[in-house]
């Protein structure tokens, strides 16, 4: 299944169970976040099936806030990586980021 289906499911699912018609984007944003305290939980444990869960569960969060916001998120995406798509540069071993001049 491609992307753009899974996502057009979700929304239904979303829309079916009044999710859409009833949340607002700072509420899915807030559950978006509540998730994603869930993953780095997963993360920090090594619990791949958590992991697995918790990825899915914020991507249903941000896919119900940009429909909330009436805006898509593969265009999100895509606006995101022509910002970052020629910055040069190293990720250290410590975790900084050391942009190349």
């Amino acid at each position: 299944m491609s992307y753009a289906d899974v996502e057009m499911k979700i929304i239904q699912w979303a829309e079916a169970r009044k999710i859409i018609p009833n949340s607002t984007p700072d509420t899915q944003l807030l559950k978006a976040m509540s998730e994603l305290g869930e993953l780095a939980d997963a993360t920090i444990k090594k619990d791949r099936e958590g992991i697995v869960d918790g990825v899915g569960d914020v991507m249903v969060c941000l896919i119900n806030y940009c429909a909330l916001q009436d805006i898509n998120l593969v265009t999100c995406m895509e606006q995101a990586y022509a910002e970052i798509k020629h910055r040069k540069g190293t990720l250290m071993p410590n975790g900084v980021f050391v942009k190349e001049s």
